[in-house]
């Protein structure tokens, strides 16, 4: 008898196995008996339970991280002013800003302070990424409309994310202005109707020059006609977000907001000059960890900018141990710097606090998510979504880093009264971009930011999120 039974089990084994052998790669009945026994053997009725009425969130929580007791760092840059992006996606334009402000402070010792116009820069960011992409249309015209490189740009006419190279392009053409004389509009605030509107008239616009090029016309009329569809472009940004301020009176306050110089007329440019000093490009580089990449080489996103005639984002890839030592020199000087992050993995909103284990995911759904840096990046799980202002570091005895401190610009009501603390593990694991002024780079990172960049397609995994 238990001759016969193991016989009837290996005779069935065998048979289920011919099964999957020839299953076509759909679910048939075999395979889901299979799938429905495991989980069946994993199933947890209380915790079926509890995910009826309850978020994922709140039943993976680590309660021991839910507080945050130690505060302390030993490494502080000065505070500034919280703001908010709201429903934007101009972290970028924030962190760049915050920066700019920081170090326009610094450079006064604090007896000076000022807040730059978001909704300013943003009119011509606007209006310079509309200019990208309909001259990438008219560059890339004589592929067909399936191409790789065609696709790209209407299935991305537009948006609202950056990175701190193209502030620094837009600043220096443009100029900035003070908060004060351009607010913010309730558009600026909340993009994505208007980034939808332009997506529609640029994709609209962009075959129409396609056709152009098509039908032979000259490149002075495709170039004027390309100017013509700017103007709609131009008026459209100005009764959403109000036609830029080209000259204005302006008296600089220090951090109580007393007034304490004169006032004075300044155009944009002149404002810059004068609370910038000069040119922004050239005196940082642009750090990336990468794992799928080389070390010390230097990388290029093609498109990856914001003006036609401006820097793509170029990077010299490094070690996160590189990246920590020129941050902690930067934080040691009181100079902040431009950051980003995937922040919405084990980010705690109530607390602003980022670890490793502050929800237990796996425990939860009695599985594991082992994926290293590397893999979650070419699988497009995880990715450079979020830019922040790095501003404090906290070390141990022997100088290495505990956790850190970024400015945020989710207002001052979010996380630690606006900041947010990550642990230095978190940090290892989703930290990706940082922006480091050159004075702060060792002569061996420098030297690799000079070599000759290896050009990446901006459909890369990691550049698909945008700050």
């Amino acid at each position: 008898m238990k001759l016969l039974r193991t016989s009837i089990l290996v005779l069935g084994l065998a048979l289920a196995g011919q099964a999957m052998a020839q299953n076509n790669g759909g679910i048939d009945a075999n395979m889901m008996r299979q799938i429905t026994q495991a989980a069946a053997a994993r199933s947890n009725k209380a915790i079926s339970n509890a995910m009826a009425s309850n978020s994922i969130d709140d039943l993976a929580r680590n309660y021991r991280n839910n507080s945050i007791t130690d505060t302390h760092f030993s490494v502080e840059t000065p505070k500034q002013s919280i703001h908010n992006q709201r429903q934007s996606g101009r972290c970028w334009m924030y962190s760049s800003f915050n920066v700019m402000r920081a170090n326009f402070a610094r450079r006064h010792n604090d007896t000076l302070r000022v807040e730059y116009s978001h909704d300013y820069l943003f009119f011509y960011d606007q209006l310079e990424k509309a200019n990208l992409m309909l001259q990438g249309i008219i560059d890339c015209a004589d592929k067909p409309i399936d191409d790789q490189r065609v696709q790209f740009f209407f299935q991305h006419p537009i948006n609202d994310g950056g990175t701190f190279c193209g502030a620094a392009d837009l600043a220096e053409k443009y100029g900035l202005v003070p908060v004060e004389v351009q607010p913010e509009t309730y558009t600026a605030e909340r993009t994505s109707k208007l980034s939808q509107l332009l997506s529609s008239k640029l994709r609209e616009q962009g075959l129409e020059l396609r056709r152009m090029v098509a039908g032979g016309k000259s490149k002075s009329a495709i170039l004027q006609r390309k100017t013509e569809m700017l103007g709609v472009i131009y008026n459209m940004l100005s009764l959403a977000l109000g036609e830029p301020i080209k000259s204005f009176t302006y008296a600089f306050k220090n951090k109580d907001g007393k007034t304490v110089t004169p006032a004075r007329t300044y155009t944009p440019l002149e404002f810059f000059q004068e609370t910038q000093g000069g040119p922004i490009n050239g005196t940082f580089i642009m750090a990336m960890n990468d794992p799928r990449r080389e070390y010390y080489k230097t990388y290029e996103v093609e498109y990856d900018r914001h003006t036609y005639d401006g820097h793509n984002w170029r990077y010299v890839n490094l070690p996160m141990e590189e990246i920590a030592k020129m941050a902690i020199a930067s934080l040691k000087d009181s100079t902040k710097l431009y950051s980003s992050y995937d922040v919405g993995k084990q980010l705690n909103r109530n607390t602003g606090y980022l670890a490793l284990d502050n929800f237990d995911y796996g425990t939860l759904f009695g599985t594991t998510f082992p994926m290293n840096k590397a893999d979650r990046v070419a699988t497009f799980d995880s990715g450079s979504s979020h830019a922040m202002t790095l501003t404090a570091v906290d070390l141990d005895a022997n100088g290495n880093p505990i956790k850190w401190k970024v400015e945020n610009s989710w207002g001052a009501e979010s996380g630690q009264h606006g900041y947010i603390i990550m642990t230095n593990d978190w940090f290892n694991e989703f930290a990706f971009r940082l922006v480091v002024d050159k004075k702060y780079v060792p002569a061996h990172i420098l030297k690799a930011n000079e070599t000759k960049p290896v050009m990446i397609m901006p459909e890369d995994p990691l550049f698909m999120y945008d700050d």
